[in-house]
């Protein structure tokens, strides 16, 4: 049975979501503060990310949405108590599955010093690794990385993008 708390939360997760594509896909210039002291020969720096990983993530944000709206609308919807249990444990696992993937994401970051993208589908992992060239020994090793953080055996995979 779903209560209010629950509600309350997939809802306020559902916002948190909207803004976070609302704020990544936003221009830069309106991220800069303007003040009265700012001048065209100040240093600026930029800091880019892979146009390919922005898009991943974007198109996977964007599943997750409809997903997790579709799941709402059996949740308010007329449907019988099982239906709605398994919206329920659906919605769950997709914010798991969402917490896991960023602690991948950072745990790539942190050991490998890679910016990458994670995607989780049931006990497969795909990996896309911002890098020019590939490395099989670095694929290894990031697939190590990643099966030592699950007791059960996980498929991974790696892909590299420039």
């Amino acid at each position: 049975m779903i209560n209010k708390k629950s509600i309350w939360f997939l809802t306020l997760f559902s916002l948190i979501l909207v803004l976070s594509v609302y704020y990544i896909t936003m221009p830069s210039e309106l991220l800069i503060s303007t003040n009265g002291n700012y001048t065209e020969e100040e240093p600026t720096t930029n800091i880019t990310e892979s146009t390919v990983l922005v898009a991943l993530r974007l198109e996977a944000e964007e599943e997750l949405l409809k997903e997790m709206e579709n799941l709402q609308l059996i949740l308010n919807g007329d449907g019988t108590i099982e239906e709605k249990n398994e919206a329920f444990d659906k919605m769950k696992q997709l914010n798991k599955n969402k917490g896991e993937e960023e602690k991948l994401e950072n745990k790539i970051k942190e050991v490998h010093n890679l910016e990458s993208f994670v995607k989780i589908k049931n006990n497969q992992i795909e990996i896309t690794v911002k890098k020019d060239e590939f490395d099989s020994s670095l694929a290894n090793n990031i697939m190590r990385t990643i099966q030592e953080l699950y007791e059960e055996e996980k498929y991974i995979t790696v892909k590299f993008v420039k």
